[in-house]
């Protein structure tokens, strides 16, 4: 009896059924997939998500760690650095006086606020130097040169303009969002590709419904980028704005507590500002994310 040799190890199929497939024919449910048409245990869904997380814990656990270490050695008193859980004590007195969620909801409603005039401002005079090269030369300068400005030199101006009210730390908190935006969205709709706007000239589209339906689409994603940085910007702003005669707010706690010696208070929201604004950030993230996947750049 001859055994036939021609069949090498790599045409080799598994089949329990029985039967062998033809050439052409799509494998069966019995057919055994090939080793690399297995999905590793380090591609299953959610394991990538969980390794990330636990791989960005390890440098705040690190300084949790550290901040211990230094308070409890003595290398830092206890008035230079309270450790972590004289932090926690003094947030949870705050907490059961009701003052800490105060002060979180209003720096968090002025952030938000002052973000959201901003960036529409950013985004409406951007595509206005972005799209048209005269307002570019008119107005450009001037806005490059306003960014220049510090963000407390901006203060004592609106004591005086607007007051001490909820106005003026809003004002600031947009100044703040404002300049991201408006650089991103000038740049981006700089470098649109003209072929795309010429097409859709062609189809009769222009002015307003050239920028809502072609321009801003393709720059979009990067317009998102720049609205994370402008949300970073208005969280620095914030405790400047909270100068401004400010009764409440993270940015007063955090002065008050320099006045007063806490520096338990003044760690706390130090702390409670990384926080919000990751978490804010965070969510502008996601956004960020959905927008690369419903317009991928080109």
């Amino acid at each position: 009896m001859s055994v036939s040799t021609s069949a090498t190890p790599t045409q080799e199929t598994y089949n329990y059924g029985g039967n062998t497939p033809a050439a052409d024919s799509p494998p069966s449910q019995g057919v055994c997939p090939a080793p690399d048409q297995r999905p590793s245990r380090e591609n299953r869904p959610g394991r990538g998500f969980r390794g990330i997380g636990l791989l960005g814990a390890i440098l705040p656990i690190a300084l949790l760690l550290l901040w211990q270490y230094l308070s409890s050695t003595g290398v830092f008193t206890s008035v230079q650095l309270p450790a972590p859980s004289k932090v926690v004590a003094a947030g949870a007195d705050l907490w059961g006086r009701g003052e800490l969620g105060l002060h979180v909801a209003i720096s968090t409603q002025r952030v938000v606020l002052g973000f959201l005039i901003g960036a529409v401002l950013g985004l409406v005079l951007g595509a206005l130097t972005g799209l048209s090269p005269r307002a570019k030369i008119l107005i450009g300068p001037t806005i490059g040169a306003i960014r220049a400005v510090p963000s407390l030199a901006w203060v004592p101006l609106l004591l005086l303009w607007i007051g001490i009210g909820e106005d003026s730390k809003v004002t600031l908190v947009a100044i703040g969002a404002f300049f991201p935006v408006y650089t991103t969205v000038s740049a981006a709709l700089t470098h649109v590709d003209p072929k795309l706007v010429e097409a859709a000239r062609s189809f009769g589209i222009r002015g307003v419904n050239l920028f809502r339906t072609v321009q801003l689409p393709a720059v979009l994603p990067v317009v998102v980028s720049g609205l994370r940085l402008a949300l970073a910007q208005a969280w620095l702003f914030l405790v400047a704005a909270e100068l401004l005669g400010a009764s409440m707010g993270l940015g007063f706690l955090l002065t008050d507590s320099q006045n007063n010696g806490r520096t338990d208070r003044l760690l706390l929201a130090i702390v409670l500002l990384a926080i919000l604004g990751k978490i804010t950030d965070a969510l502008v993230g996601l956004f960020e994310d959905w927008v690369k996947h419903r317009f991928p750049s080109n």
